[in-house]
């Protein structure tokens, strides 16, 4: 008998902000350049992570542009 079990999840977290002239182009809103962390957990245990930066809105929450 084979039994899979994959339960994986991702959760992002912004560490620092700093504002940045332009304006988001989905709500015409403020945008900010974010210090991201990027955790992958399988069955509650983290197994990867990942610093990186985004440019993102600060009324609507899209990411505008990642730097990896």
């Amino acid at each position: 008998m084979v039994v899979f079990c994959f339960l994986v999840d991702q959760t992002r977290k912004i560490r620092r902000t700093k504002p940045v002239a332009g304006l988001c182009s989905r709500c015409r809103r403020g945008a900010q350049v974010a210090d991201m962390l990027t955790a992958t957990r399988f069955c509650c245990i983290p197994f990867y992570w990942r610093s990186w930066k985004a440019i993102i809105c600060t009324f609507c929450g899209a990411t505008l542009k990642s730097y990896r």
